[in-house]
């Protein structure tokens, strides 16, 4: 079984998303389907197939979550240090082109949040920074075309 590199404020996410779904949403939606089952006649009871469409959504991302918690290989960002970017890095880059400054941090695949800062440590940018240093150019294929970068800081937190 694979190994799923995440923080632990991602892993936090996780354990939280799996107990609002099974302490909110799932009560929420067997409430929803026995009032759905009292108006009768199931075979056009739109409310009941939207019950039960939204009960199957729920169970299949509690077996997701779930999966994904049992492999998680928490990293302590905190304790994490040097001079080349790694998982957990917290990068600041300047598009050579724009002249434009972004900072990302480097995280797992469930936690990534690009409109925050967070991109997956599979996504064509943080494969194209994972081992340089401050200083260094990158090309990163991006749908639009190729992008260069140049690292301006690599810090951990």
């Amino acid at each position: 079984m694979n190994k799923i590199p995440m923080t632990a404020a991602g892993y936090d996410k996780l354990t939280e998303e799996i107990k609002h779904l099974k302490s909110v949403e799932r009560p929420a939606n067997i409430k929803a389907l026995e009032e759905a089952r009292a108006h009768g006649d199931l075979s056009e009871n739109a409310e009941y197939h939207a019950a039960k469409d939204k009960q199957s959504f729920i169970e299949g991302r509690v077996l997701e979550l779930e999966s994904t918690i049992s492999r998680a290989d928490i990293i302590d960002v905190t304790k994490l240090s040097g001079d080349a970017v790694t998982f957990g890095a917290i990068v600041t880059v300047i598009d050579e082109e724009t002249e434009k400054e972004s900072r990302y941090q480097i995280v797992g695949d469930f936690e990534a949040d690009v409109k925050n800062g967070k991109v997956s440590v599979s996504s064509p940018i943080a494969r194209a920074l994972i081992g340089k240093g401050a200083g260094d150019s990158v090309e990163v294929s991006t749908p639009g075309g190729g992008r260069a970068y140049e690292i301006v800081k690599v810090e951990f937190s």
